[in-house]
């Protein structure tokens, strides 16, 4: 990553939390933290954050604080080749007049081209996937109640009795900061708090992440394995991910980034 790159997703993060950890811009940027505290010590020359012991923070600290993880517009740039052909086999699952629920994130955005000329009923707390169907398809549209965070362009909502509860899916679709023994992780306690919200209102639980995915830890545990109907991913999937995937009785779906597939779920 390039440190234009570097110092516009550390400039974000410092918006987002009071104060951002060495520990969470290496992770933010897959930099090393010789090279983050180079970085944070430029900016703060610059005068564009300040830098504290151990991390940094905003000049401005913000007023309302944001989500943990990169922003959306950073996301929707890395793996697009692979994003594309894992939500292209996504959209293979669904048939017309299916219930369905999209959870936000770049990956499952790229479901929307496919869906484009399907009748379905979509359930989505994503800004983006909702206004592409909203202008570009006759899907029936549904979001729900709540905040929207500009940064990752989601909905949520930290109450239970939203609309969330009164919408049912055959199936729904979902990416993740990570993928571990443990099940999917999340990066930040209101995500894992409004997933799980989602994931009770469907029969199966399909996850869409790019292979980068099982390398991603967090201390942040959505749902195990167990709860997780199929795994769609592009072929640098480690041997032992695919094994763990396998053991916890996971159906996986791998996929090239030319589109082509090798390994094919059971609906």
């Amino acid at each position: 990553m390039h440190e234009k790159e570097r110092h516009r997703i550390i400039l974000s993060a410092v918006q987002d939390r009071p104060v951002v950890t060495v520990a969470d811009l290496c992770n933010l940027t897959s930099a090393s933290e010789a090279t983050i505290r180079r970085d944070i010590s430029t900016l703060h020359v610059q005068r564009r954050l300040r830098r504290v012991r151990g991390g940094a923070e905003a000049i401005t600290p913000p007023q309302i604080l944001g989500l943990a993880g990169r922003p959306f517009a950073v996301n929707e740039t890395l793996r697009i080749a692979e994003k594309q052909a894992i939500a292209q086999a996504g959209a293979n699952l669904c048939e017309d007049g299916d219930s369905i629920i999209i959870n936000g994130g770049t990956t499952t955005f790229q479901m929307v081209h496919p869906l484009t000329t399907r009748r379905l009923q979509v359930f989505t707390n994503s800004f983006p996937i909702a206004e592409h169907l909203l202008k570009h398809s006759k899907n029936t549209i549904m979001l729900p109640g709540g905040a929207i965070y500009r940064e990752q362009n989601i909905i949520l909502s930290p109450f239970d009795n939203d609309v969330t509860r009164n919408f049912y899916a055959r199936r729904m679709f979902m990416g993740a900061h990570g993928l571990g023994p443990l099940g999917l992780m999340e990066a930040d306690p209101l995500l894992v708090q409004a997933e799980h919200k989602l994931i009770g209102q469907a029969d199966e639980l399909v996850v869409l992440i790019d292979s980068s995915k099982f390398g991603q830890r967090s201390s942040l545990v959505l749902c195990p394995l167990e709860r997780i109907t199929a795994v769609i991913t592009d072929d640098g999937i480690p041997d032992n991910a695919a094994a763990m995937l396998e053991a916890a009785d996971v159906n996986l779906i791998v996929v090239q980034a030319g589109g082509g597939r090798e390994e094919e779920a059971v609906s």
